[in-house]
């Protein structure tokens, strides 16, 4: 996890939808009918977990204290076929770029990138039903309702990936920061040290009232960043989202090509992608003697290579608004983008709720486990003689009933369905 300062970028959260409002059991109550019928009213539904990009967020810090979020549940349904009140969703608030994923699978659930853009990940339980919805012609007083369904309740991943027209990128002290402060409001940390910069930083460079950049400095890669050297996994994954890069070269650098090749190898081995984004090649410093005494050189080595090169002096502030025009006009010859390939929704094939698998327990019990038949089990109001049978006559459909005679079950032997604990009487 990256965690420096106040920026966070990837999180691990609980977040749990609502269980359905019970069912409920009641009959007419009213002056002069003695035998009024069932009035039960079903329950509400339980609450959504529902996740919303709000534009002004541009971190997951929100997130360091608290970790677990849980919608309302239901209310319980009333007489006079009343139905409960629906739970409460619960609204999370996260930063335009950030993906969701299921922390068991891994699976992708969604990428939200536009403001106001709503998902809803995991739904809140129905509500039970009354007793009113049970009543025929064979049974018009039945003393029977169903609970509410329960929610879902997981552990799912936060990953924020910036969303940026132009990602700067260079070995350590190249001077991205600094170019980031010189041409947008952005306020970084700067220090004179190798990997200065410990978090990504977005800026916005207003070069006309139409043309308006959004840049991100990502921090400076090393040797072996593709393979999270230096906390690489968690900065390159920022330069995914952006749709030209600045090269950022240091002048006073040994051999600035060779850096150029070290931080484009890294790219490439992360992903293959991000070597085929437009580049534009800067080389910084040129206030210094130093580098301005090399600068011809520099720039022939680079143009036999087919880049485009500009000179600039971030401190100095000289040359940056040619090479941020010639970043815009790169960015307009480039079509809408599409989805990382990687990171298309993921299939997840659904799963057979009527499958059921018995197993014999230690103490010589047997437990049903199955999604159908568990559910139902937890649906059930086991006071209600009518709703045991209604249970009873499932497990007959399902076919657990004679899969567990099949299986040698006894009268008077123990059955486990979830929580609840039953003995089978033939």
């Amino acid at each position: 996890m990256q965690k420096h300062g106040d920026f966070l970028d990837e999180v691990r959260i609980q977040v749990a939808s609502g269980k359905g409002g019970d069912g409920t059991v009641h009959f007419r109550k009213e002056k002069y009918v003695p035998r009024g019928g069932p009035d039960g009213g079903d329950g509400g539904k339980g609450g959504d977990v529902v996740f919303v990009v709000d534009p002004k967020r541009t971190t997951l810090s929100a997130f360091r204290g608290q970790r677990h979020f849980r919608a309302k549940e239901g209310k319980a349904g009333g007489g006079n076929n009343k139905t409960g009140k629906n739970g409460n969703d619960i609204t999370i608030l996260v930063p335009p770029g950030t993906m969701i994923r299921d922390d068991e699978t891994g699976a992708l659930l969604g990428d939200l990138v536009e403001p106001g853009q709503e998902l809803i990940v995991y739904p809140g339980g129905r509500g039970g039903r009354g007793n009113a919805r049970f009543a025929n012609s064979r049974n018009q007083a039945p003393r029977v309702a169903e609970k509410g369904a329960p929610g879902v309740k997981s552990w799912i991943n936060l990953e924020l990936r910036l969303i940026a027209d132009i990602g700067i990128i260079g070995v350590p002290n190249a001077g991205k920061s600094t170019f980031l402060a010189a041409v947008t409001n952005a306020k970084p940390k700067i220090a004179e040290y190798p990997f200065t910069t410990l978090s990504p930083n977005l800026g916005v460079a207003e070069l006309a009232p139409d043309a308006v950049l959004v840049l991100a400095d990502i921090p400076g890669l090393i040797e072996g960043a593709h393979q999270g050297v230096g906390l690489g996994f968690q900065f390159l994954r920022h330069i995914q989202r952006t749709k030209v890069l600045i090269h950022l070269l240091d002048g006073l650098s040994p051999d600035p090509l060779a850096d150029f090749s070290q931080i484009n190898a890294e790219l490439a081995y992360f992903d293959p992608k991000l070597g085929e984004k437009p580049q534009i090649v800067a080389i910084n410093k040129t206030d210094l003697p130093d580098v301005r005494a090399r600068i011809d050189d520099l720039k022939s080595r680079f143009e036999s290579e087919g880049y485009q090169v500009f000179t600039i002096s971030a401190l100095a502030r000289d040359g940056l608004r040619e090479l941020l025009f010639a970043a815009l006009k790169e960015l307009e010859n480039i079509p809408a983008p599409q989805p990382i390939e990687e990171e298309l929704p993921v299939y997840r094939p659904e799963v057979e709720g009527r499958d059921f698998h018995i197993t014999r327990e230690s103490d010589g019990g047997w437990r049903i486990s199955g999604e159908a038949v568990e559910r139902a089990a937890l649906m059930t109001f086991w006071e209600y003689d009518e709703a045991i049978s209604r249970f009873q006559k499932l497990l007959v459909r399902l076919g657990v009933e004679s899969a567990l005679q099949e299986a040698g079950i006894k009268s008077g032997d123990t059955v486990r369905i979830g929580e609840n604990e039953l003995e089978w009487v033939i």
